[in-house]
């Protein structure tokens, strides 16, 4: 009850959010319609005034809103206030390719999953006899759960595309095959970093599992490694089943710079462009849709999850999952100090020069004596504005991230109630709650770090509710309450050591994304004003000139990716820490 209580009610709100745009917003949303229909017409007050008693913007929200919720009761989701035409068919449509989108995407991404975990799941099947096993994903998974999808889509489509000609470089098929063709370069571009992340994230709690008595036993009583393997992950799968179901969300409606690039004609795409011209219906119809899916799909895992845990949850007998004390990866150690050496060096050079100046003489000028790292566009040094840059992204980022563990950890122990909650959080792109924040407060640094905040919070959440609805059922929690243990002394003593590790290392590891986040407002024109240096600025500026000058691209690309090599390395050096000092295990 309390679960469908919080989604009804945050379904609710955001749908009333969304509904009050036009009046949130300090812009006339008449203008951007007129706009939108005719570029070169002229404002006058008449034509205005004949928008709104067309659209209904001058009877008011009350009123607007009521007729749209009577209208879905019929199946009517209205008529778009630009092309005139009804929203259900353009709607269901793009709902379609995305889903088509979605699947080859999540194909990609459980394939690299796979591949990331498959040394440490092999390692640790083969019995506690061998090497134990380390998380062996490392710097690989960092590197590609740090790259921007908009630029893996921007390289793969000028090599795949525009040079070998295999596949078409925008559009979408009619025919089946010609879609799922058309498919395959932004389900890469998509489907490894997501993929990256689950990858570490099962990388990660492997080693807990193997640690386990149970696998002594097992290898003792002559076990196949196959089973050893199969029964590893059903543990460590059901804590992380959530995050599944918030990549299966994110590929569908997060897809907004990709299906942007290729000219795809998805739901995220749809919702930005009806989000850019105040086409307020064809906006409602793609929010609720996506709240639609993120329900049904929270349903599902959350139904998969008890399924798979079985009546050991019910029972007080599920073990807790404890990761055992691990040395770092050489390699990931390796490649993290070259990493932060190269990043601190590169910043700190580059706030000596100035970041602003403009040689129009030298512009897209490769790297050399004067520009180390040559200039972009417009002529400005690029190793000047990463280096001033990287106070706007990382700091921004760790800020975000900081705000999102607290707050996921918060709602996270408030699992029913919050549950809902996180189900259309979930559903909403980052870039559409950019689009409702800098509509109400304006664009800005400050609005695309509240509107990534405000979605980013959901799957730190949804790690911390299944962690600590496994930890509840743990043995020793039930002993603790037999031995007279209150609420607060649980959490802190038994509960809360068991969960809060796990879900930092979650949280370090999604500092990337969070960095690719903004990044992704800010190549929308969402974030940073220019022209102020922000690496995802300097991506958008330069995206049209990377065939030519790659440099000024691959300059904050490779940025990202070592601060995402740093903060695996953070989440490993912290686990190590603090399992030597006897706190990973009982």
């Amino acid at each position: 009850m309390p679960t469908a209580v919080g989604r009804a009610l945050a379904a609710l709100g955001v749908l009333l959010v969304i509904g009050l745009l036009p009046w949130l917003t300090r812009t006339d949303p008449a203008r951007t319609i007129l706009h939108a229909r005719y570029a070169d017409r002229e404002p006058t007050p008449g034509t205005l005034a004949a928008i709104r008693r067309e659209t209904g913007l001058d009877a008011g929200p009350l009123h607007l809103l009521g007729d749209w919720a009577f209208g879905l009761l019929r199946g009517d989701f209205g008529t778009s206030w630009v092309s005139g035409q009804p929203v259900r068919p353009d709607v269901l449509s793009a709902l379609g390719v995305s889903l088509t989108l979605m699947a080859a995407s999540l194909a990609v991404a459980l394939l690299v999953a796979a591949a990331l975990g498959a040394r440490t799941l092999l390692a640790g099947a083969r019995g506690p006899g061998h090497k134990p096993p380390t998380a062996r994903a490392g710097a690989l998974g960092a590197v590609l759960a740090a790259l921007p999808e908009f630029l893996l889509a921007a390289v793969l489509a000028t090599v795949f595309a525009v040079r070998l000609g295999w596949f078409p470089a925008v559009g979408w098929g009619g025919a089946p095959g010609d879609a799922l063709h058309a498919a395959v370069l932004p389900a890469l571009a998509m489907g490894l970093p997501a993929g990256a992340l689950l990858g570490r994230l099962l990388d990660d709690a492997l080693p807990g599992a193997f640690a386990e008595d149970w696998v002594r036993t097992a290898a003792a009583s002559g076990l196949p490694p196959a089973r050893v393997a199969r029964h590893a992950l059903r543990r460590v799968l059901p804590p992380l089943l959530p995050q599944f179901g918030f990549v299966v969300v994110g590929l569908t409606g997060g897809a907004v710079t990709v299906e942007t690039l290729f000219s795809i004609p998805g739901l995220g795409g749809t919702a930005l462009s009806a989000a850019l011209a105040q086409d307020l219906p064809v906006l409602q119809a793609c929010v609720l849709l996506l709240l639609a899916l993120g329900v049904a799909v929270g349903i599902a895992v959350r139904a998969v999850r008890r399924a798979a845990l079985g009546p050991a949850l019910d029972a007080g007998a599920l073990p807790a999952l404890r990761r055992p004390a691990l040395p770092p990866s050489r390699t990931l150690t390796a490649t993290a100090l070259v990493s932060a050496a190269l990043l601190a060096g590169v910043i700190a050079y580059g706030m000596t020069r100035d970041p602003l100046h403009v040689d129009t003489a030298a512009r897209l000028a490769p790297p050399g004596a004067a520009h180390p790292l040559g200039t972009d566009a417009l002529g400005r040094d690029v190793l000047a504005r990463l280096g001033h840059g990287a106070a706007r992204t990382a700091l921004t980022s760790l800020a975000v991230a900081a705000a999102t563990l607290v707050l996921g950890v918060a709602l996270g122990v408030l699992t029913r109630w919050a549950e809902g909650l996180r189900e259309v959080v979930n559903a909403l792109p980052p870039v559409i709650s950019g689009l409702v924040v800098a509509g109400i407060a304006g664009s800005g640094a400050t609005g695309a770090a509240v509107a990534v905040t405000v979605v980013a919070w959901a799957p730190i959440a949804a790690h911390t509710a299944a962690l600590y609805e496994q930890e509840r059922a743990a043995a020793h929690v039930e002993g603790a309450v037999a031995l007279g243990a209150d609420r607060g002394h649980l959490l802190r003593r038994h509960i809360l050591p068991g969960v809060l590790p796990p879900v930092l290392r979650h949280a370090l590891l999604r500092i990337p994304a969070l960095a690719l986040a903004l990044a992704s407002l800010g190549f929308l024109g969402l974030g940073t004003e220019p022209p102020a240096p922000e690496w995802g600025r300097m991506l958008s500026e330069n995206m049209p000139y990377a065939e030519r000058a790659p440099w000024a691209v691959l300059a904050p690309a490779a940025a990202l990716a070592a601060v995402g090599v740093l903060a695996v390395a953070a989440g490993a050096l912290t686990a190590g820490a603090r399992t030597r000092r006897g706190g990973g295990s009982r």
